[in-house]
């Protein structure tokens, strides 16, 4: 096994015009050797082809002559696994074994991580930074829960704000940025994400695929989007680690009691960070500098609880658009139209060509279907039977109630079911689906299946 720093000597001497033969009697090594590490590429560092200046280097390693091919492909892919890098080398011809590839991409990762990390301080107004974070947190009653949290912070400020959100998607990103930028009053010009896969479908394409959801957030509210990619510290010269920030200040050193505590703890603690305690990177209290920041901050075009995110849609051959698991009813008209689904956090409103309803956001059950358009549907099915399938099924569309109560009917009445199905779908029509789902649960517990029952039952509600 030849030292890297001998086989550079013999390097350096045959470059200096000495033989090979007195190259081996200068270094102690055989002619054999010296001619070898002639043939050798260029010692350039104490890392050359993966291996520390404290490695032993006998014969050359096949992985040195994919270098350049290694660099290229880390330049473009900085964070493509070692053992997919390994796989392109192989296509490439590559006949060595893995251990070398491996030490050459850690040589070269460790390579690129050690660049200069350049940090400044924002302008006013210029950059806010937000990010998801994830922690589990254990109460005093002694239950614990996995907690995701959004973070949104102004950089020349350090003015927060922090709250829980249900998970890390497209909604709760876009409706956690726009409560940031009222409760700090106004927008900047950029906001920075750690973490881009919720903000963009294709980061590594040429252009950027971006979530058309994110898209149409940032024409809104009129800021510019600039991504840091995850684990890239040497890109984070504007921004510092938001979460481990709230995770160290906040979810770590404070007890609770419940969440509901938590929730006003975390209250306490934004004003605490926000409002009295001067901050560690600038010396000020945020909120100082804020007065002079949202002179800058451009205000705010829609309100958080007005504004809408937009949905590309389809009304289904069932009249039916479905969201999250959710169905809202649409016109006759509008089945086969592309439209649009405008979320509110109350309420959906769905346009399709000149068609257009609205429905409660979070309908009893996972069915909005107003009384009005279950008729104009009915209305459109052609034939008797058609139109008797389609009543079952939206009584059917009420729940395992209904599904019991008519599974029940049509074997206890297989040739009368018909009609009972029909005054059913007209109490439906006529008492609205709550009544007629209790009356529903109120027959099934009775052991009484028929349409003249439920409607007793309903009259019961009613008059109650």
């Amino acid at each position: 096994m030849i030292p890297v720093i001998k086989r550079h000597e013999v390097q350096v001497l045959l470059g200096a015009g000495f033989t090979h033969r007195q190259a081996a009697q200068k270094t102690g090594v055989s002619k054999r050797t010296v001619t070898r590490i002639a043939q050798e590429p260029r010692i350039e560092g104490l890392d050359e082809m993966g291996v520390s200046g404290a490695q032993q280097v006998g014969r050359p390693s096949q992985v040195g002559e994919f270098r350049e091919a290694v660099e290229g492909i880390l330049n473009k892919e900085p964070e493509l696994p070692t053992v997919e890098i390994l796989h392109r080398l192989k296509v490439r011809g590559y006949e060595g074994g893995k251990s070398a590839v491996y030490e050459l991409v850690k040589a070269l990762r460790a390579r690129a991580s050690s660049r200069v990390m350049v940090r400044f301080e924002g302008l006013l107004a210029e950059f806010a930074q937000f990010d998801f974070g994830q922690v589990r947190v254990g109460y005093l009653s002694g239950e614990s829960e996995i907690l995701h949290f959004a973070a949104y912070r102004l950089k020349y400020s350090r003015w927060a704000h922090v709250e829980l959100v249900p998970n890390e998607q497209i909604e709760p990103l876009c409706r956690s940025l726009v409560r940031g930028f009222e409760a700090s009053a106004g927008v900047p010009l950029q906001v920075v994400f750690d973490n881009p896969k919720t903000v963009v479908i294709h980061p590594k394409r040429t252009p950027i695929v971006w979530n058309p959801t994110m898209a149409q957030l940032a024409i809104d509210f009129g800021f510019g989007i600039e991504l840091c990619e995850p684990r890239r510290a040497n890109q984070k010269g504007a921004v510092e680690n938001l979460v481990g920030w709230v995770k160290g200040s906040f979810f770590k050193v404070r007890r609770f009691q419940d969440r509901d505590d938590l929730l006003a703890q975390l209250q306490e603690w934004l004003t605490e960070v926000n409002e009295q305690r001067p901050s560690r990177a600038t010396g000020e209290v945020p909120a100082v500098r804020l007065i002079d920041e949202q002179k800058r901050l451009r205000p705010l075009a829609v309100l958080p609880d007005e504004y809408a995110l937009q949905f590309d849609i389809l009304v289904g051959p069932t009249g039916m658009v479905s969201y999250k698991g959710i169905r809202y009813a649409m016109p006759a008209e509008a089945i086969g139209f592309n439209g649009k689904l405008y979320l509110y956090p109350d309420r959906v409103r769905i346009t399709a060509g000149r068609y257009e309803a609205t429905h409660p956001r979070f309908p009893n059950g996972n069915l909005s279907y107003p009384a009005e358009l279950r008729s104009q549907h009915l209305a459109s099915v052609s034939g008797q039977r058609g139109r008797l399938y389609f009543q079952r099924q939206r009584l059917l569309e009420l729940g395992p109630p209904a599904e019991h109560f008519l599974t029940e009917l049509i074997h206890r009445r297989p040739h009368t079911w018909k009609g009972d199905v029909e005054r059913l779908y007209d109490l439906l029509n006529a008492s609205g689906e709550n009544t007629l789902l209790g009356a529903l649960q109120a027959a099934l517990l009775r052991g009484l299946f028929g349409a003249e029952y439920v409607e007793d039952f309903c009259q019961e509600e009613v008059s109650a």
